[in-house]
């Protein structure tokens, strides 16, 4: 059955809930896009599903853990079904689990390559098909510096994240020439659950890093997704977008 949103585009959105996610799902939602937003937690997925919806957005939801494969395809499968459409996947959902490499256990290492980038190949393989019926697609997946330079205690983290470069420029080649894109976008230090509970001096010489001397905001990254989702961002596939207050630019 098709609801009223089969003439927007639909964003199929996971990570959802919080930070870097419900910027990027608030963002695209005030851009006139019907915004499907995927996660674990069904508290938090209400009140921004309500917050869309009374700033005049449109939105549904779907509780989803990513790191169960066949729910998440299920869950995508079932938002095609509902709106007769699907255009754009932002692969966001990611966890951490911090730990120097001799110390990190196999199950450490695992989890975060399941959750980071197993449910982007899953995804996108679900997703694939839709768009290709509606022959227009736009993918991005949120990856991190730490997956373009390292950083210690994190081979899991950055691994999962750099390889989603490669898997994303190995979409966008397969699947160019059916009018979807596939890119990354790779934020820096960002102001999330992640990074306020950082001791100030840590904060302090991170900012000493940055050209901008200031941590970005989610809303900075919202931007760059909403670009890249865009009708007018066909041109653009298989490239990285580097959201990083100059960080890493050499």
């Amino acid at each position: 059955m098709l609801t009223e949103s089969n003439d927007k585009r639909v964003a199929f959105i996971t990570g959802a809930s919080r930070g870097i996610g419900r910027a990027i799902a608030t963002r695209l939602a005030a851009d006139g896009r019907h915004v499907v937003l995927a996660a674990r937690s069904e508290g938090p997925l209400n009140e921004l599903k309500a917050e869309i919806e009374s700033a005049g957005g449109s939105a549904c939801m779907k509780t989803v853990d990513v790191g169960d494969g066949a729910a998440l395809a299920t869950a995508i499968e079932e938002a095609f079904k509902q709106h007769g459409r699907l255009d754009i996947l932002v692969n966001n959902a990611g966890i951490t689990r911090d730990n120097l490499l001799l110390r990190m256990s196999d199950e450490e290492f695992d989890e975060v390559i399941n959750v980071n980038l197993r449910s982007a190949f899953v995804a996108c393989r679900a997703a694939a098909r839709p768009m290709m019926k509606g022959k227009f697609g736009r993918i991005v997946s949120i990856a991190s510096t730490s997956g373009l330079v390292g950083n210690s205690g994190q081979a899991n983290y950055a691994a999962s994240k750099s390889a989603l470069v490669g898997f994303s420029r190995t979409v966008a080649r397969e699947l160019g020439g059916k009018g979807i894109t596939a890119n990354v976008v790779a934020p820096g230090f960002i102001e999330t659950d992640m990074t306020k509970d950082l001791p100030e001096q840590v904060t302090a010489h991170i900012k000493g890093l940055l050209a901008v001397r200031n941590l970005g905001k989610p809303a900075d990254i919202a931007a760059a997704v909403a670009y890249a989702t865009g009708d007018d961002a066909g041109y653009l596939t298989g490239q990285v977008i580097t959201v990083d207050g100059g960080m890493t630019m050499c």
